[in-house]
């Protein structure tokens, strides 16, 4: 078993996000359990008008992901985001794991910073 590094950019209905946020996310994450993948961290990166419509979709969700899971679970990633009625795309990346090590840091790090500048602005 050869873990790799891997960031995943996921595309969401963003309708579906909006009804059920926990709901989707699980979704994502039941796909990634299903792949063996140990997730790093998952976190919303932006949301808004697509370029064009996907699906018969204009808007969408982007989650952005890390996880490390064995390079041979590819093909079976693809397959389950393609049959999932909340992914309409998704891109996948393989890094380093010096180079994931510093992104998975920098994002749990940002996240942190986040919560505690909203603690001191409600202080």
């Amino acid at each position: 078993m050869a873990l790799k590094y891997y960031e995943c950019m996921f595309l969401i209905d963003s309708g579906k996000w909006a009804l059920d946020p926990q709901g989707t996310e699980n979704a994502v994450r039941d796909i990634l359990t299903r792949c063996e993948a140990n997730l790093v961290a998952l976190t919303p990166f932006q949301e808004g008008k697509l370029a064009y419509e996907i699906e018969k979709q204009r808007k969408g969700l982007h989650l952005l992901s890390y996880f490390t899971m064995d390079g041979s679970q590819g093909k079976e990633l693809a397959r389950l985001c393609k049959l999932s009625p909340v992914i309409l795309r998704h891109m996948v990346i393989q890094h380093s794991q010096i180079l994931f090590e510093l992104l998975t840091n920098a994002l749990l790090e940002h996240e942190g910073q986040g919560e505690t500048a909203e603690e001191e602005a409600a202080v």
